[in-house]
């Protein structure tokens, strides 16, 4: 009984295991590749020796010394500086502050400082700074109606009618940064701007 009882398992098993492997091998055979399904066990770790003078560890990340641009903190400090340009017009402590945030490759804080030099005056830092916004991020639209008018400010009409198009193919000419290039570029030459 014993040897009939062993051999209806030996069956059952043998015709249950189609059933229970999944079918990887047709998916990947058809081109499928890409990730093993959620239910594939992960491959046995590497377990060879190292190469002389090489370590298996994985090198570990040194942790950030700039804020993250999504923490509260660089948000605050983001919420100051602008402050500090549009409602005190102190444009020098701006910098400072867009600085300390250690993040002048963002688009909207190299705007800023961009905004902030050239209302200082300082046409060619603030020339430097719009052009870091915008290859950050090309379609940065305060830049490119920031940069305008700054190109407006030099007597570049044709240099601001360029940017006033980049703005229109980016949100259109309904939107505020379009209304407000086209209309400095509406104003005579040499009519001072309040931007």
């Amino acid at each position: 009984m014993t040897r009939s009882a062993i051999r209806l398992v030996m069956l059952s098993m043998f015709l249950a295991a189609p059933f229970a492997v999944p079918p990887v091998a047709p998916a990947l055979a058809a081109g499928g590749g890409g990730d093993p399904p959620p239910s594939a066990t992960p491959p046995p770790p590497d377990t060879r020796p190292a190469p002389a003078g090489r370590s298996t560890q994985k090198p570990k990340k040194k942790p950030s010394k700039q804020s993250s641009v999504e923490e509260p903190g660089f948000a605050a400090g983001y919420r100051a500086a602008h402050a500090t340009i549009y409602d005190r017009n102190d444009y020098a402590a701006a910098i400072a502050q867009l600085k300390a945030l250690g993040h002048d490759d963002h688009a909207s804080v190299a705007n800023l400082i961009g905004y902030s030099y050239r209302k200082l005056g300082d046409y060619r830092l603030s020339q430097i700074w719009y052009e870091r916004a915008l290859k950050a991020n090309p379609n940065h639209v305060l830049t490119w109606q920031y940069y305008g008018l700054w190109q407006i400010e030099q007597g570049n009409r044709e240099g601001a009618q360029y940017h006033l198009s980049r703005i229109a193919a980016i949100c259109g000419t309904g939107c505020d940064e379009y209304r407000s290039l086209a209309a400095a570029l509406e104003k005579p030459p040499g009519t001072g701007l309040v931007y």
